[in-house]
């Protein structure tokens, strides 16, 4: 007979992480369902989530985090573990999280050796069904919002045109590389503030997306659609090609906002130094980018800089400097994956038996999973 889940969510340990992974709203739809709860002491208040509103969602508030740990045997985190929590995992023990087991392969091998499952939902595939679940569009949504608000702030100009008794103000030219979810609401968000707003993406479909928001596609001739409609890593000719098409439109802006991709890989240099140097005195570089490498050349993590008088912006977890509704959505997303994790009597989903759990696994009975076999005469 299984035991009964007993889900227990962490307070975040990375540095300035302000949200939680499940919110209280969403954990009295699992209270329902006869799971056990536990939440460790203040997980959820830099969210703007109380103990006590915790307490009302039929949780069990502990104050160690150790006593979360071993007690649950479904842990829900927006990261990956501390390697101090994992001598407190119970063998057999599932995890949900943001692992990114290539960027960080020595903990997922140490996960496998404490006999864990580990689901990992940056993992999973962009299909219809796991829409709902999607972890990267909802959080990606928050930062690319941030990223503008951002940019405006720390812009020595005006973003909309104005009309005024001293002359008309022109309105400030943002340009956005990268429309995926991140880019498009940067490109929503800057058109709101009354910017005028061109984006670039290696992606021709793309562009698609970008002039239903009423922004100007910036045509390079390019077409670098990869698997599952990302994008894909350019050729040398490619970069080349969009170094020169680009240069152009990035000279005369006077806000960039950059959040291009590959998933799993360093986010590619598209500005370099020397195009950041034929910029304007002024002009601005929001590198929401910068976890992963950045778009810049220039980018340093966390910190801003200035360079021949562009102030460049290495954001960082732009999501947790908006907690309270970044919470409430990667919880739903949450709250979706577990609607296919465990089943309608309580009992741990087969991952063998569902395709997006196969997808997203990591690790299990002591082995790494992920990447999975190449079947099929290399075809996954």
């Amino acid at each position: 007979m299984n035991l009964p889940v007993s889900i227990g969510i962490l307070k975040e340990t990375t540095e300035n992480e302000r949200r939680v992974a499940l919110v209280p709203e969403d954990l009295k739809k699992l209270a329902s369902k006869n799971m056990n709860l536990l939440v460790q002491s203040g997980a959820g208040i830099m969210a703007g989530f109380s103990d006590a509103d915790y307490l009302s969602a039929g949780c069990k508030i502990l104050d160690s985090r150790s006593e979360v740990i071993s007690e649950g045997n479904l842990l829900i985190m927006l990261g990956r573990p501390d390697s101090s929590d994992l001598k407190s995992f119970r063998s057999g023990s599932t995890i949900v999280g943001q692992i990114y087991p290539l960027r960080f392969p020595s903990l997922t091998e140490e996960l496998a050796s404490r006999n864990l499952r580990v689901y990992s939902l940056e993992l999973l595939p962009r299909t219809t069904r796991a829409q709902s679940m999607d972890v990267l569009s909802s959080q990606s949504a928050v930062a690319g919002y941030r990223a503008a608000v951002i940019g405006a702030f720390h812009l020595p100009r005006l973003m909309p045109m104005l009309t005024t008794a001293a002359g008309t103000v022109k309105p400030a030219n943002v340009l956005i590389i990268g429309a995926g979810v991140a880019g498009l609401m940067a490109i929503a968000t800057a058109k709101r503030l009354g910017a005028s707003v061109s984006a670039y993406d290696v992606r021709r479909a793309a562009g698609d997306d970008v002039r239903s928001l009423g922004a100007k596609f910036v045509e390079v001739g390019l077409n670098a659609e990869g698997a599952g409609g990302y994008a894909r890593e350019l050729t040398e000719e490619e970069k080349k090609k969009e170094k020169e098409v680009l240069e152009a439109a990035i000279t005369s802006s006077d806000l960039i906002i950059t959040t291009a991709g590959v998933p799993g890989k360093k986010a590619p240099i598209i500005l370099s130094a020397e195009t950041v140097a034929k910029m304007k005195p002024g002009s601005i570089i929001v590198d929401a980018m910068a976890e992963s490498g950045g778009n810049c050349e220039l980018t340093q993590q966390g910190k801003i800089i200035e360079f021949n008088g562009v102030k460049i912006i290495g954001s960082t977890n732009p999501q947790s400097d908006l907690p309270i509704n970044a919470s409430q959505m990667y919880s739903r997303n949450v709250i979706s994956f577990l609607s296919i994790l465990i089943d309608k009597d309580g009992n741990f989903v087969d991952p063998a038996n569902d395709a997006l759990l196969s997808a997203c696994m990591v690790c299990t009975d002591g082995r790494v999973t992920f990447p999975p076999p190449v079947k099929d005469g290399g075809k996954k």
